[in-house]
């Protein structure tokens, strides 16, 4: 496949991802929708629906990697060149910033609703309040009021905790991935690979995804969070930088850890 097939397919497929995927986390979170409150398994079942429509869309043109961690644990692996590696990560995020922009405009009469409501604000301070010492700094919640719907967070705010929790969950992925061409001659399972690959991320999110929400792809948590730090959303609340590096750096370990296990066990 050539560089431009890579970039659009990769864009196109990773828009659409954080498109849907951000789109049921919105539906379930904010104020005046349809489906507030819909709970955990709607939002498992979207994103793993999510994945499979943006998988489905870009596995000819691209091969649907749609994830830096995946892209990571295939380099390992050997499926991608080392040399592509840029060009699908840089191709990720910037889908991943388009599908965010779009999950804000899809539902901006509800980001209003809720970041209004007098109930919303008084459980989240706004920035201002926090820097005038009007609220308490150590017990004033430390993500925004609608960070959610943009990137992950963690329950327990505990580094390593943290860290392991990403590494087995994208770990388990990643191998889920790789392992699918096992028992067909290498050949792998075709389309239907996708089907699988959509219920391991439901899975993921069902049995993995309490401690920190399974950002399980780099693009996913921090294309998204650039653009919520970005939107002119008022009284959003802080996009949490602090936290943003762990929903980087431990899908790619774990990524890493999949595509060695892969060829020293598997392949």
């Amino acid at each position: 496949m050539s560089s431009f097939d890579i970039f659009i397919g990769e864009v196109t497929g990773t828009a659409l991802l954080i498109l849907l995927g951000g789109g049921v986390v919105a539906a379930v979170t904010l104020k005046r929708s349809k489906a507030q409150n819909a709970g955990w398994v709607a939002i498992s079942f979207g994103w793993g629906f999510a994945v499979m429509v943006g998988a489905y869309l870009s596995a000819p043109i691209s091969g649907a990697v749609l994830n830096p961690a995946v892209t990571i644990g295939l380099a390992v692996e050997g499926g991608i060149k080392w040399g592509d590696v840029p060009l699908y990560i840089g191709s990720q995020m910037l889908g991943a910033m388009i599908g965010a922009f779009l999950v804000w405009v899809t539902y901006l009469g509800q980001f209003k609703a809720h970041l209004t409501d007098p109930e919303i604000l008084a459980a989240h301070p706004p920035v201002g309040e926090l820097a005038e010492g009007l609220v308490d700094q150590k017990t004033a919640p430390k993500a925004g009021p609608v960070l959610g719907v943009f990137s992950t967070g963690p329950e327990v705010r505990n580094v390593v905790q943290n860290m392991l929790t990403e590494i087995i969950a994208t770990f388990v992925l990643v191998i889920a991935i790789l392992t699918q061409g096992l028992n067909d001659s290498g050949n792998g399972l075709g389309t239907l690979g996708v089907l699988i690959t959509s219920f391991v991320v439901v899975a993921i999110g069902l049995s993995l995804g309490g401690p920190t929400g399974y950002a399980i792809n780099p693009a996913r948590d921090l294309g998204p969070r650039i653009v919520h730090a970005l939107l002119p959303l008022p009284n959003k609340g802080g996009s949490d930088w602090s936290y943003a590096w762990i929903p980087v750096v431990a899908p790619l370990i774990g990524a890493a850890l999949a595509g060695g296990y892969y060829n020293l066990a598997l392949a």
